[in-house]
């Protein structure tokens, strides 16, 4: 009795069903250890080596821009920047700054419109926890207000995270988009997830809700994707390194949409689009080009004309409208390797370029 009264939980120690499952349980993690799984990284970077890497969609523009970056005298890890932009979708102006430690990161946009947009990343004490938001204010509302907020934890074999995109309860109800994220390693080579999303634009309309499935595939020197989404569409991706300088890539977009034939009894109507780039890694410089089956042919060439110099060149032509479109681009920068290291730390889940 005396030592039931001093430990509660004692009983669980003699109880069968307990001690069993938590066998079954140290059993299962020590087969899980044995296989030496390692972390596949997340669902949003399934396809980050062609996406992001590769394929030049994040980097393109049109215009003339330029940027002046200076990291703070007193701070290496707070950096400024002024960008300086003409041209098609580019702000004439915008300040920019950013701060990055060991457990923090943030950046902030303010253009010459008047549009905010910040970016903050903490980190929980270790490697596993790191909590994200992000916000973007436009004058006069016009849609383009968002709030996002996400935690994910990172495991030795697998990712987890939650994302609310505008949630809110103050309607006396839950509203918003809430997008929930699972990858777990199965093999060595092979890791395979599930994507989940609940919306509700208002409490007048009924919830919507999605499930879609994700597998990468990655041996020594290539990667293969495969993303099937609620909706019908079907993406996939293969990416691999030719040499130590050069890569290739592929992306497959496959959409199924019924409309109006499917409700008339008809076939869906389909539509893909499928991308070829090329990435080409020199000493000082970093050429990029791809064509997709629609007749756009796109390139870009980023050199390094001296240690804080960088200048952009990039060309898009379209065969199908006869339109073709160019983009230079100078950036004078003068980034600490401290302040690099937490920017390549924290910003994986952005996008390479700071939007202008």
């Amino acid at each position: 009795m005396e030592s039931s009264s001093q430990d509660p939980l004692a009983f669980l120690a003699k109880n069968p069903v307990f001690v069993g499952l938590s066998d079954a349980y140290s059993a299962f993690q020590a087969r899980r250890a044995k296989l030496g799984l390692s972390n596949p990284g997340t669902v949003e970077s399934i396809a980050k080596e062609v996406q992001r890497d590769t394929l030049l969609t994040n980097y393109m523009f049109t215009g003339l821009r330029a940027e002046i970056s200076k990291v703070s005298s007193l701070n290496p890890l707070f950096q400024v920047s002024h960008q300086f932009a003409l041209g098609e979708r580019l702000n004439p102006y915008t300040f920019a700054a950013m701060y990055g430690s060991d457990r923090i990161f943030a950046q902030g946009n303010v253009d010459s419109e008047g549009s905010l947009s910040a970016r903050f990343n903490y980190r929980w004490g270790s490697t596993t926890n790191i909590t994200k938001g992000q916000v973007q204010i436009s004058p006069g509302g016009g849609g383009q207000d968002m709030m996002q907020l996400e935690h994910e934890f990172t495991g030795s074999d697998f990712s987890a995270s939650v994302k609310a995109l505008n949630g809110s309860v103050l309607e006396g109800g839950l509203t918003g988009i809430i997008i929930g994220h699972y990858l777990q390693s199965v093999t060595p080579k092979l890791s395979l997830g599930l994507e989940a999303v609940w919306q509700r634009q208002g409490l007048t309309q009924p919830p919507d809700s999605a499930l879609s499935y994700v597998a990468r595939y990655k041996s020594q020197d290539w990667v293969a994707t495969a993303q099937l989404q609620a909706q019908g569409v079907i993406n996939t991706s293969f990416w691999r390194r030719l040499s130590e300088r050069v890569q290739a890539g592929v992306d497959m977009t496959l959409t199924a949409a019924g409309g109006a034939q499917m409700m008339m009894g008809g076939p869906p109507q389909k539509e893909g689009l499928t991308t070829f780039g090329a990435k080409y890694d020199f000493r000082m410089s970093t050429f990029r080009a791809q064509i997709d089956t629609k007749g756009k042919l796109s390139c870009l060439l980023e050199k390094r004309v001296a240690a804080p110099v960088m200048m952009t060149f990039a060309a898009e032509v379209d065969h199908a409208t006869q339109q073709a479109k160019i983009g230079v681009g100078i950036n004078l920068e003068s980034a600490g390797e401290e302040f690099q290291e937490q920017q390549d730390a924290f910003g994986a889940q952005a996008g390479p370029n700071v939007p202008f």
